[in-house]
Formats: structure tokens, sequence, C-alpha cells
């Protein structure tokens, strides 16, 4: 069953959909209409379930047994097929593997791991917001954003600073793009670089451990076997994927959303908002990762429609966090909003391991603005970047005063 002419005209595999602010208006008639419907395919690939309301949306997450993530997560790599990295990467992991991995994955974000990892979080970023504010404009996300998520998830994995920078060029070209026709060679090949760099790293980690978490990985032991490196380095990546592109993204989209919200950021700034409720909001508001993907394990029921195993449903994380049953005005700014329900870093055994990393980053960020700006005024039109999987600003001119 399709939706209305109103869906129709909507391709959710169009990275230029994205790029704009219609797309809010779209999503609040399918949830008004059709917050089930099933997307036609196109061009010989095939078609898929669209999940648009809160509460289906967050019932699909927590049904890991009906819903299924090893043929993988992203609608793009779907429509092309299965993921190569399908039960070796714990995202794109089912259970029982899935509960293995995760269980190896949590012991790198321990307290004791993420303890001097926070700290440096928190001093890097009132760092590098203090020598940026002042008289003059700057590109936020490239001065800022580029710099802050990266060096925290790299710190994590102790990677040298020499190979930083590649790294993150590497990391941009993966699920975006900068227009709006990307280049899915290119981005394979990013990927891939990417892969080869973690498993010549994991090898010698192997072979001299230090601390860090690609050491704890290539030395860890799952069902009694060491995990090969092609697998240590798909995590890696996606370690990478999540730490830097999801908080870059929502770095520059708080502070976007600050500047066009004055009231706001004088209230966060004056204090009569409590820095952890205004990150919460933000990430509500910025929703980094448009959606993800699951395959039906068998034949089920979501939102009154019947989805046949092996169908694609996507979950639009977009739609769910601005549902208008869950959040009052969703489209409306509110750093005071409680409580704050938001999708973000998703629901169930997914759920973000990097959540509480992807908090603190926010969090550090707001406190440097308050305790060292008094203003937050765009200096020119911010530049979408173009992916049907991530939604934000490559280019965001500002002035800090």
């Amino acid at each position: 069953m399709s939706a209305g002419s109103t869906a129709r005209a909507f391709d959710l595999t169009d990275p230029a959909t994205f790029a704009g602010d219609e797309q809010h208006s779209f999503w609040s008639e399918v949830r008004r209409t059709s917050p089930v419907y099933w997307h036609e395919g196109a061009d010989g690939r095939p078609g898929f379930w669209v999940v648009a309301s809160h509460a289906d949306v967050q019932g699909c997450y927590n049904s890991p047994k009906t819903l299924g993530s090893a043929r993988g997560t992203v609608l793009g790599v779907l429509l092309r097929g299965d993921d190569s990295a399908g039960g070796r990467m714990l995202a794109v992991t089912d259970r029982p593997r899935h509960r293995q991995l995760r269980n190896l994955m949590l012991r790198a974000f321990s307290p004791r791991m993420l303890s001097d990892v926070a700290e440096r979080v928190r001093s890097r970023t009132a760092a590098l917001v203090a020598e940026v504010a002042g008289p003059g404009t700057f590109d936020f996300a490239t001065e800022v954003a580029d710099h802050l998520p990266i060096q925290t998830i790299c710190d994590l994995l102790a990677i040298p600073w020499e190979d930083r920078g590649q790294l993150l060029e590497w990391n941009k070209r993966t699920l975006s793009s900068a227009t709006a026709e990307p280049d899915e060679l290119d981005a394979l090949s990013a990927r891939n670089e990417i892969v080869l760099y973690f498993m010549d790293l994991a090898a010698r980690r192997r072979v001299r451990p230090d601390s860090d978490v690609v050491s704890m990985l290539a030395t860890a032991e799952v069902e009694g076997a060491r995990l090969p490196l092609e697998n240590i380095a798909l995590n890696c990546y996606s370690l990478i994927l999540g730490g830097d592109e999801s908080s870059r993204m929502a770095a520059i989209s708080a502070v976007h959303a600050l500047a066009l919200h004055p009231g706001q950021w004088q209230d966060l700034r004056e204090g009569r908002v409590p820095l952890d409720t205004a990150v919460e909001e933000l990430l509500r508001w910025a929703t980094p990762a448009l959606h993800f993907a699951r395959t039906a394990a068998v034949d089920t029921v979501i939102g009154g429609q019947r989805i046949r195993a092996r169908d694609i449903v996507t979950l639009w994380n977009v739609s769910a966090n601005n549902d208008e049953d869950v959040f009052d005005s969703p489209r409306t700014l509110n750093l005071s909003r409680t409580p704050n329900q938001h999708i973000a870093f998703g629901r169930g055994p997914h759920f973000c391991l990097g959540a509480f990393l992807g908090r603190v980053s926010l969090h550090a960020l707001l406190a440097a603005l308050a305790t060292t700006v008094e203003e937050v005024e765009l200096a020119g039109p911010p530049v979408p970047v173009y992916s049907t999987f991530l939604q934000g600003y490559r280019s965001l001119p500002v002035h800090l005063a």
C-alpha cells in the first residue's frame, strides 16, 4: 500500500530530498495519513517500507527477533545488496553474535576508558572555542566541528596524530557528499581505505598492545578465538563513523539552531536552562542519523501493514523525533523541553554505544559557548551535506562575539 500523492512525490533515495526543511511538512503529513507505507523501488532497486511514527519506530527498534540488522542498517547500502560487513561489524550483526560483540565493545566504553577521554573533550573544546571567538567571521563546521569529534574518537583508539587528518577526510566521504549527486565509488573507496588502515593498525597493536580500544579488540577472544583483523577494522570503522560524523553534525546543527533562536541562546547562556536539558533538545533537533534500516526476518505486522519476510523496513528517526503525539510543537526549539523521549541514538539492543560520548561532546560545546561568547550569529547561509542517511551542514559561517 502506498501513501498519498504527497508521500509519493518525496523520493527517500534521493540525497537532495533532505537538504532543506521541506521534509518536515512531508513527515507530518505521512504521520497523519500513512505512518507505515510502501516506498516503490526505482532503477531496478527494491522498494521498502517507511515507518514514521515515534511509537512504531521505537517498537521496531525493540523487535530484534522480528527485524534483523545483519543484511545492513543503511538504506543506501541495502538497496545495492547485503552489507559485506554483515555478521562481523556490531551494527550489522544479530543475536547471539551481536550480544557477544557488544559485550566486548562495551569494555571500550567503560568509565575507566572514558573518564580521561571526556576530560580531554572538555578542555579541547573550551580552548578551541576561546581561540575562534571574537571579531570577524569563520566557518564553524571546518574550523571547530571538524576538529572536535574526530579527535575524541581518535583519542579512544589512540590514532597517531599524523594520521587523523586523513581519517577525517575519508570519513566525510563515506556517507555524505558535497553535491546532490554523490559518487558511490568514491564513498566505497573511502570506506575501503579506512578498513585497510585499521587492519594494519590492529596487526601492529596485536604484536605490541597498549591500553587503547584497538589493542583491546586485537587481543580479545570471542568464543575462544581472536577476531580476524578485518573484523577488528570494520568495528573500528563503525566507531569512527558514529563517533565523528554524528557528533560533528550535531555540533554544527546546535550552533545553527542557537543562532536562529537568540532568545533560547540567552536563556542557556544566562543559566535559565540546564545544560543537560539543552543537550537532549538539540540532539532531537539535529537528529544526525535520518534513519536506520532493518530486514524482516519473518512475516509480521507494523502499524496495521502486513510486512513480508525479507522486506526492507526503514525506521525514520527524523520523523519520530518530530511526532506531535510525543513532542508538543516539535518544530519549535525548546531547550527546556522535558521529558524528551527522542530517538537520536536509536533504541533497543542496537542503542548507540557512543551515546555517552556524544552527550559529553555537545555538553562541552554548550558550556564553552555559554562561558566564552555573548552572541551567536550567522554570517552567511549554511551549506548542507547531501545524504540519505545523515543530515546537517558541511559549512556554517558564523560570528561568535
